[in-house]
């Protein structure tokens, strides 16, 4: 990691990194929360691998330095079953501190959780505040897409699931798809390309999904 984003007081995301515009909610947790004093570094990125320094100015931000360009990386996505309670936030902020670039929700045959239509836009905006608190924490200068949930049966024919028995996470795998706790079911096993085995243990689905990504972050190229 660059040193300037390592010593940087606060990192936030903007869409324009000429003239870094900051929401209501980020100046606030800027002034009243961390408390910066005018002069302090800031650092911007556009999600897109692009970032520079900035100085806070007591309200806002303005720019001190060069946009800086990021080496391209692999992708890495995480299919998974939406776990219960706040084991899901905890999920995506750990996902996106590891350096994983789309979260995929699911409904698998066996899912207990599923969100109707009329909710699921609230809570992707939750999870949204929750991916975007993980990048200023982790200094990452990519964003992470969090998607609606969609059939299982969409997606498990192109990436590797989780599965007790699977081959190790290797080299180019930049996709894994983590079912629920009650397992997949026959016609998704049918389904899916190939098979990941994470632990020998039985885990959660939270932990199956960061040990997933974890392993392939460490294969990343």
């Amino acid at each position: 990691m660059n040193e300037g984003l390592r010593r940087s007081s606060a990192h936030v995301l903007t869409s324009d990194l000429n003239a870094p515009v900051l929401g209501h909610e980020v100046s606030h947790h800027l002034q009243r929360v961390l408390r910066l004093r005018a002069g302090e570094t800031v650092t911007v990125t556009d999600g897109k691998g692009n970032w520079r320094e900035c100085h806070w100015t007591g309200e806002t931000v303005e720019v001190a330095g060069d946009i800086q360009a990021s080496q391209a990386r692999d992708k890495l996505i995480v299919a998974v079953a939406i776990p219960k309670g706040d084991r899901l936030e905890w999920m995506v902020q750990k996902l996106v501190e590891i350096g994983v670039d789309r979260i995929q929700l699911l409904e698998a045959d066996r899912s207990v959780v599923r969100w109707d239509d009329r909710r699921t836009q609230k809570h992707l905006e939750r999870l949204q505040r929750v991916v975007e608190a993980a990048i200023g924490q982790s200094r990452r200068v990519w964003n992470c897409e969090i998607l609606a949930p969609i059939s299982t049966h969409e997606v498990l024919s192109e990436m590797a699931i989780a599965e007790p028995g699977g081959r190790s996470i290797r080299k180019g795998d930049v996709a894994v798809a983590v079912g629920p706790e009650g397992g997949w079911s026959d016609s998704e096993l049918a389904v899916a390309s190939e098979s990941v085995s994470l632990s020998e243990q039985i885990l959660r689905v939270e932990t199956a999904a960061v040990v997933g990504a974890t392993l392939m972050a460490a294969h990343r190229s």
